[in-house]
């Protein structure tokens, strides 16, 4: 299975989330330019995105200057990811802080630009 697409990471007029922990039912993978970034059993789905549990190893990312705001999950941090020589900005994002609503996916990652998430 694909998810996708998949939506900015503070879909904008929406003011409600579905979140759910999907513990070992499956194992979804995130994979850019045929490189796995990320791999777990345990994630959160909100806003039709995956929330991967942990923050990646530095070997692909870098951190990003760019955040962004949501009402009700926080501000958004950004990583961009590099793979092979090719640089795919600001592709991941996660809430190092989350406000109260969003605590599930604290210490998660999200994928979007371009990352194949499936399952």
């Amino acid at each position: 299975t694909t998810f996708g697409p998949l939506v900015t990471p503070c879909f904008r007029g929406l003011h409600r989330h579905v979140h759910g922990e999907q513990e070992g039912t499956v194992m979804v993978k995130a994979i850019w330019n045929d490189v796995v970034l990320a791999e777990s059993e345990t994630f959160e789905t909100v806003e039709g995105n995956i929330f991967f549990t942990g923050i990646p190893e530095p070997d692909y990312f870098t951190e990003s200057a760019t955040t962004t705001g949501c009402p009700w999950k926080g501000t958004a941090h950004y990583y961009s990811v590099n793979v092979n020589g090719a640089e795919n900005k600001d592709a991941a994002w996660y809430y190092p802080d989350p406000k109260s609503a969003a605590e599930n996916i604290r210490d998660h990652v999200a994928f979007w630009r371009g990352v194949q998430v499936s399952a």
